[in-house]
């Protein structure tokens, strides 16, 4: 613990965030920002400080960092900011008392109340699931559960092809030593979040780093004694795998804002400020769910940019100070030595552009346009082309598409001279 110690202020004074993730961190550290003088306690249930989940299935997975390498801020930082941060769960809230009540029983008063709950893991609902040697991967005991499992290892399947799996399946290529097969349900890789021709890039980028991609396949078990020995596919073939791990997605953590009865909707509903549907409750990050006026739809948004402007957002809000969420999602996936950075959302695209070739080399775009306009992109160690695409969707520039796929033309100049190229 950090900054704790004998304290005499009541209330009326304090602000309590629940969750200790990325949403957390920033949301303590803007709340001083912001001229909030009374005490900040951090209620989260992992025994460590804030620290960054991106490089778990990275760097941390691949042990080329350690947690203490991960930390968003150092200790000190609490200690400094008179941040008190406590290692408990939550078991309620209750807003009436305006209190939380821990699950040793303790009650907690506030004057403001962050929820920053996170997402965890989707399960999958079948048999063996449960087995020693299967995994999950959300935080760092999750990583050092799978790196402990990894010394008698030779032969991992995962079981889902998203970014997760894939981040996955390139960490353990790289350390060596083991067969690596990727089970994905849908027909191709990245299915949800990609165009084909992107799919169609990070399998064979993979293929060629020799993971085994099997895809529009259905897993029907998983088998093993005391731990697990094999995958059984719905068509009767056994896959042998000495260690499972499972990236299907992840889900909200809302039970406590559902239980106080606050407004859930895919997340916990918040407006433009962060409000939820009590006005001395926020919520940020991975849990929160809002309406989004660039792509006119309600969304929840799973990413660490995503997460920090939240919490900036509900902080000033905490503050009195509302301001608005108004940042253009982007997100990124390092796999090899692959940097993908995406700037946009490409949901409804009917029409992409790619500039490079994805099916030779390891560097491209792909801009997803709909009803002629640019509305998202996937950039492949393309950071020119990231910054271009941030700042033509910020400003909703006019793209001239043949000039976008053209390598040569400038990206500068596309900028500056809006085409009328709407087609």
């Amino acid at each position: 613990m950090h900054g704790e110690r004998e304290r005499h202020s009541v209330a009326s004074d304090r602000a309590i965030i629940i969750g200790g993730g990325h949403a957390g961190a920033q949301l303590c550290a803007s709340l001083r920002q912001e001229g909030w003088v009374g005490e900040i306690l951090i209620i989260g249930d992992e025994p460590a400080l804030p620290y960054h989940r991106p490089p778990l299935s990275k760097t941390y997975l691949s042990g080329k960092s350690s947690l203490a390498d991960l930390l968003i801020r150092p200790p000190e930082f609490y200690e400094k900011q008179d941040i008190t941060i406590r290692h408990a769960r939550v078991a309620a809230i209750d807003r009436q008392a305006r209190s939380v009540t821990l699950s040793d029983g303790e009650e907690i008063g506030y004057a403001k109340l962050a929820l920053c709950l996170g997402a965890r893991p989707r399960r999958l609902p079948i048999a063996g699931a449960e087995l020693a040697g299967v995994h999950y991967l959300r935080d760092a005991s999750d990583i050092e559960a799978i790196r402990g499992g990894l010394t008698d290892t030779r032969r991992v399947v995962i079981i889902g092809a998203g970014y997760i799996g894939l981040e996955t399946a390139a960490s353990l290529r790289t350390l060596g030593g083991t067969s690596v097969t990727v089970l994905e349900s849908a027909e191709r890789v990245l299915q949800r979040v990609t165009a084909p021709e992107v799919s169609e890039f990070y399998a064979r980028v993979h293929s060629e780093e020799g993971v085994e991609l099997r895809t529009g396949v259905a897993v029907a078990a998983i088998e093993g004694d005391d731990c697990v020995r094999g995958v059984r596919l719905a068509d009767g073939e056994l896959l042998e795998a000495d260690l499972v791990i499972i990236g299907i997605g992840v889900q909200p953590n809302t039970e406590l804002a559902e239980a106080a009865g606050l407004t859930v909707d895919n997340g916990i509903v918040i407006d433009g400020s962060g409000l939820t549907s009590d006005p001395d409750i926020v919520a940020a990050g991975d849990c929160a769910s809002y309406f989004l006026p660039r792509y006119d739809r309600h969304l929840r948004l799973e990413s660490v940019p995503n997460a920090v402007e939240h919490a900036k957002v509900a902080a000033a809000t905490m503050c009195g100070k509302p301001k608005t969420i108004s940042a253009l999602p982007w997100f990124w996936s390092d796999q090899y030595e692959l940097k993908l950075q995406i700037a946009g959302l490409n949901d409804g695209y009917d029409d992409v552009v790619l500039r490079g070739d994805p099916k030779s080399g390891r560097s491209f775009a792909c801009f997803y346009f709909k009803n002629g306009e640019m509305i998202a992109a996937d950039c492949v160690n393309r950071p020119k082309e990231f910054m271009f695409s941030r700042r033509a969707l910020n400003d909703r520039v006019p793209i001239d598409r043949s000039l976008l796929a053209d390598p040569e033309s400038s990206l500068t100049e596309l900028l500056k001279a809006p085409s009328t190229d709407r087609s």
